[in-house]
C-alpha cells in the first residue's frame, strides 16, 4: 500500500474508538480540543502509525475500511448498515465482472459495496430520480474510490422500466420493489438474482406476493439479521448493552427459464 498522500481520506482514532475523519491537504492543520497536528506530518507516512498532537494526545492514522467510511461519510439519505451490506453482497452473489442494476443510490453506501465487489471488469447501473441524492452519492463514491467509469447513474424511474438487458443481478433499496418485479423478469438473465431490502413487514408481504405470481422467479426467501457485539474483559464476558437490531428485511429470488 502506498504512503499517505494529499487528498487521501483518513481516520484519526484514539484508544476509546473515537473517530475523526480527515481529508489530507498539504499545508493544512488538524485541530482537536485545542491541540494541533500538521497534515504534512502525516503525508508521506505509512498508515497505522501513532501520531502525537501538540499537547501530547495520541491518535492512530488509518485509511478507513469501507464499513468505517460508510458510517462516517456525508449523507443525503439514510444509509444501509455494514451488517446489511455484507449480507446483500453474499446473498445476491455479487461477483467480479458482474453487471448489477441497483435503485436507489441514496448516499452511495450500497453502490460503493457493489463497485468493490464487481471489480475492474464489472459494472453498476444505478437508477436514481432525485438529483440531490445522485450528486451526494457520486461525491462520496469518488472520495473513497476515486474517479471510476464502472458506475453509470441513470436519472430514470426504475418503476417505469429497465433499459439494460441480460443483467446479472438486480439489487433494490426503495419503497415499492414489487413494481420492479415484471421488469426484472424481462431483463434479468436466466439464473440471475433479484434482491430487495425493505424495512417493514407490509412491504415484504407485497414484494413476495408479486414474486410468487411471476412464473420467472423461484426460491423466494426473506430474512433479517441482528448484530450484537460482546464485551470481553478478562473473565468478564457479556453482551453489549446496545445492539444493531432490526434494520430491514432482505428478500431474494432466482430467475428461471421454464420448459414447455
Amino acid at each position: 500500500m502506498r504512503p499517505l498522500a494529499s487528498g487521501d481520506i483518513i481516520h484519526l482514532v484514539n484508544l476509546k474508538d473515537q473517530t475523526y475523519p480527515l481529508t489530507l491537504k498539504a499545508g493544512a492543520t488538524f485541530q482537536f480540543n485545542g491541540e494541533k497536528l500538521a497534515h504534512n506530518d502525516l503525508i508521506g507516512q505509512e498508515e497505522g502509525r501513532e501520531v502525537v498532537l501538540s499537547r501530547g494526545s495520541r491518535l492512530f492514522a488509518i485509511r478507513p475500511t469501507l464499513a468505517e467510511f460508510t458510517l462516517h461519510m456525508p449523507r443525503g439519505a439514510q444509509i444501509l448498515y455494514p451488517k446489511d451490506l455484507a449480507l446483500i453482497l453474499m446473498w445476491a452473489d455479487i461477483y467480479p465482472g458482474a453487471t448489477v442494476v441497483e435503485a436507489g443510490i441514496g448516499s452511495g453506501a450500497l453502490t460503493l459495496a457493489l463497485l468493490q465487489a464487481v471489480g475492474e471488469k464489472g459494472k453498476v447501473i444505478s437508477y436514481e430520480i432525485r438529483e440531490d441524492f445522485a450528486r451526494r452519492a457520486a461525491k462520496n463514491i469518488e472520495a473513497y474510490l476515486g474517479p471510476t467509469d464502472r458506475l453509470c447513474i441513470q436519472p430514470n424511474n426504475i418503476y417505469q422500466g429497465i433499459a439494460e438487458d441480460a443483467i446479472d443481478r438486480i439489487v433494490l433499496d426503495l419503497p415499492e420493489p414489487h413494481q420492479v418485479v415484471p421488469h426484472a423478469a424481462l431483463k434479468l438473465r436466466d439464473g440471475g438474482i433479484f434482491l430487495s431490502f425493505l424495512p417493514t413487514v407490509p412491504q415484504v408481504e407485497r414484494v413476495v406476493e408479486v414474486l410468487r405470481q411471476e412464473p420467472a422467479f423461484e426460491w423466494i426467501s426473506t430474512f433479517e439479521t441482528l448484530l450484537r457485539g460482546w464485551n470481553i474483559d478478562g473473565r468478564s464476558v457479556r453482551p453489549d448493552h446496545r445492539m444493531v437490531a432490526h434494520s430491514g428485511f432482505i428478500t431474494t429470488a432466482r430467475k428461471v427459464k421454464r420448459g414447455p
